[in-house]
């Protein structure tokens, strides 16, 4: 069983990457169970071990923390859903990559419930949505946005960190940084896309969601 932990408010990124990282040991040791943690942070940036320090363009904007996730230079604010998925990937199949795609597919899943079409790009980690009603990329193809990010990181084989859903948070705060290190795509949300979904609605698609996606194994393969 998915312990369920959802916080009102606003929660400072160390009291969470406190919990995330006594909750992994917990888990390896056999003592607690896995957890789903359900937040919204006030407005940072967090630098993955990829990130390059010219990706930070605005350093004294607001708090940058560095962690030991994967990935490069990401925001976190009020209006963003951050789920921070303490789960056993030992447990769960032993395959990283696999792992990425079913929490990608999990975000799929959930963006369905409000008529969006999420996709997933090779090279890129995390959900896009097409916006055909913009101008072309200079390559001709549709352009891109980004409404969910992701970016895990593992300890004995449980997860920690996890991914951040985009539903009416300020998109100008990801001016201070290159979102992920790419930057001819740019930054949406839910909001932005035209939909009134509140942030009870976007938890309630994510627990229903959750079961169906991760449940079941997502193929390598699969999309690919």
């Amino acid at each position: 069983m998915v312990e369920w932990k959802t916080s009102d408010g606003l929660v400072p990124y160390t009291e969470a990457l406190s919990f995330m990282e006594a909750r992994a040991e917990a888990i390896a040791r056999g003592t607690a169970g896995e957890c789903i943690w359900l937040l919204e942070h006030p407005p940072l940036y967090t630098a993955g071990t990829s990130a390059r320090p010219e990706d930070l363009r605005d350093p004294d904007r607001f708090e940058v923390h560095q962690t030991k996730r994967g990935g490069q230079y990401t925001y976190h604010g009020p209006g963003q859903r951050v789920a921070y998925v303490m789960l056993d990937v030992g447990k769960r199949g032993r395959d990283v990559r696999c792992f990425v795609r079913d929490l990608e597919a999990w975000v799929i899943a959930a963006l369905a419930e409000f008529g969006v079409t999420g996709h997933i790009r090779d090279g890129r980690v995390g959900v896009w949505v097409e916006r055909p009603g913009r101008p072309p990329l200079a390559d001709g193809r549709i352009a891109e946005d980004k409404v969910a990010a992701i970016g895990i990181r593992l300890r004995k084989w449980v997860s920690f960190h996890g991914l951040s859903i985009n539903l009416e948070p300020d998109l100008s705060h990801f001016d201070g940084i290159v979102p992920c290190g790419i930057t001819e795509y740019g930054v949406t949300s839910l909001v932005d896309l035209g939909l009134p979904v509140t942030m009870h609605d976007l938890d309630v698609a994510l627990r229903r969601s959750f079961e169906d996606v991760m449940a079941r194994r997502v193929s390598c393969t699969e999309g690919a």
